[in-house]
Formats: structure tokens, sequence, C-alpha cells
């Protein structure tokens, strides 16, 4: 398709995203992250147990990326080899996060608002750079966070999950508040920047994995 098809697509599918928490208590959590080297790409899904946040499935999945890199678009461009990789897990997440945005995003579609849609799952856009809006600093105090605005509209939070670093950029993906995904987001931190789920699956996405899958609860 064409960009501008893949925009009105977006435009469209943003009506459908849910802002209401349907997230209770996940006993699994999910990360999805992908890694990209000269055209081919390696998407990785990675299920964790919670609240002891002990990987219990992984799954990687490598190919072609068909569709080109366009700021904004990128759900058209890497959505398929996640959702490739989800079809292949042996255990069904509660809770999936995703290194990318949900609605803070120029339509209030990112890739984990697409990921949601498509999988009927509740998701979160833990994203390590801000793509549109505006924050304040947050307080230095792991825990802290402020809200992004765009346009008038609160659309995520900019969260510390660590003292000294910067902050993470959470936001709704499908079927959770923006209360709850910061709250997920940050109970699924263990001393790092980046949640565990999205931080061990960007190892599993470039082959640098170094732990053990546990049998599900």
């Amino acid at each position: 398709m064409s960009t501008a098809e893949a925009r009105e697509i977006q435009v469209r599918l943003a009506a459908q995203v849910s802002r209401t928490n349907e997230v209770t208590r996940p006993r699994y959590i999910a990360g999805a992250d992908i890694s990209v080297d000269k055209g081919q790409a390696t998407a990785a899904v990675l299920v964790l147990a919670y609240p002891e946040l002990a990987p219990v499935d992984t799954k990687v999945v490598v190919g072609e990326l068909t569709f080109p890199y366009v700021p904004g678009l990128l759900s058209f461009r890497e959505a398929p080899l996640i959702l490739r990789a989800c079809e292949e897990l042996t255990v069904t997440p509660d809770l999936v996060l995703v290194d990318g945005q949900g609605i803070a995003h120029p339509r209030r579609f990112g890739i984990a608002c697409h990921l949601g849609l498509l999988l009927d799952t509740p998701t979160i856009g833990c994203a390590k750079s801000l793509l549109c809006g505006q924050y304040e600093a947050p307080g230095e105090i792991a825990g802290s966070y402020t809200e992004i605005s765009d346009n008038g509209e609160v659309i995520g939070a900019a969260l510390r999950t660590r003292p000294g670093v910067k902050p993470v950029f959470v936001s709704i993906g499908h079927k959770v508040d923006l209360a709850s995904a910061t709250r997920w987001v940050m109970a699924c931190c263990r001393g790092y920047r980046l949640p565990e789920p999205t931080r061990l699956a960007h190892h599993a996405a470039k082959g640098s994995l170094r732990v053990k899958m546990g049998a599900p609860a």
C-alpha cells in the first residue's frame, strides 16, 4: 500500500482503540521488540510470569521488511514479523509491552495500538524516545512521571524508571488507561531504564539473550 493509504488506515483504526483499562491481575506479561540490519529484521516476543518476571516462553522470527522506513508508519514495517512471533508462542500473554509508541503518535495509532487491535490484547507502548508532544522533566526519583501533551490532549507519560537516566515514554496501546499503563511499566522494572519484558525482548532480537526459559506456572 502507499504511505497515504497507510495513514488513512491509522486514522480509521485509531477510533477502535480502547482506552479503558482491562488489566487486573496479569499472570503473563510479554515484551516485543525488533532489530533491523540491512533490510533484514529479527522480531522477538518474550513472555514472563508475573510477578516473578521469570521468562517462560520466547519466539524469534527473522524475515525481510517489505514496507519502507517512514517515521510514524513503523507498524506497517515491523508488525508483520512481530505477529508471526506471537503466533508461535505456547503461552498466551495477558498484557504486552511494546518497544514503541501507542497513542503518543501524530495520528494516535502507533505500533502498540496496531498490535493490540490485531491481537485483541491489552498493550502498552513504552518507547525510548518521544515522537510527538511536549512534557516537563519528571522528578529524579524512580516512579516519578509527568504528562505528555499534544494539542491540548494528554497522550502519554514521561516516566523516570531509574534515577539519573532519561525517562521512558509510556502511552496507551489498547485496553488499558494511562494510569494503569504507567503503573505496569514501573512494576516491570528491575533496576534498568527499560522494563524487563522489552529489555529482554531487545536482547532476544539482538541474539544476546542469556536467560533460560522456565516452565509456565
